[in-house]
C-alpha cells in the first residue's frame, strides 16, 4: 500500500501525509512539481520528526512516477468518483493516489486511475490529509495491513 500525492500545494497537508506514512509504514510517493519547497517550515512542522522516517520518493513527473508504479493498481479518491471508498475492495498494492488541494488532477489522470473513488459527506469536501487518512484506514483494514 502506498500514498501518492499528485503535485501537492500545500505544505502543511504533504507533511501531515508524510507522518501519516511514517505511522504506518506505508510509502509516499509525491509527483512534482509541488506548490513549495521541500525546506518549507511548515512541511517540517506538520511532519515533525516524521519526516525523516518515512519512505517517500520524490517523482520529477507523472510520466516518471507513472513508470515507477507500472503494474500497481492507480486508485484516485476524488470528490468526482462514483464509487464510494466503503464498498470497494483494496489490494495489499494499492496506491492511493491525491490530488491538489486547489485543482485537482488533470483529466488525463482520471482517465489513468483504475479507479476513481470519493467520501461520502455532507459538506463540500475534506482535505487531502483528511480523505487520505480515511481512506488509507479502510485500506489498511481491509488487508490487515496495520502494523
Amino acid at each position: 500500500m502506498r500514498l501518492a500525492l499528485y503535485e501537492p500545494d500545500i505544505p502543511q497537508n504533504t507533511g501531515a501525509l508524510i507522518r501519516l506514512g511514517a505511522c504506518f509504514g506505508v510509502g509516499v510517493d509525491i509527483i512534482e512539481p509541488c506548490g513549495f519547497l521541500f525546506s518549507d517550515a511548515k512541511l517540517r512542522r506538520a511532519g515533525m520528526d516524521y519526516l525523516g522516517r518515512a519512505e517517500v520518493v520524490r517523482h520529477p513527473s507523472w510520466q516518471a512516477f507513472l513508470a515507477a508504479c507500472a503494474g500497481l493498481r492507480l486508485v484516485l479518491l476524488t470528490t468526482m468518483g462514483v464509487d464510494r471508498y466503503v464498498e470497494f475492495a483494496f489490494r495489499p498494492n494499492d496506491v492511493l493516489l491525491l490530488g491538489r488541494e486547489s485543482e485537482g488532477v488533470p483529466d488525463a489522470v482520471h482517465e489513468r486511475a483504475d479507479a476513481r473513488l470519493r467520501i461520502p459527506v455532507k459538506e463540500r469536501s475534506l482535505n487531502v490529509a483528511q480523505a487520505g487518512a480515511i481512506v488509507l484506514a479502510e485500506a489498511l483494514r481491509q488487508t490487515k495491513g496495520f502494523p
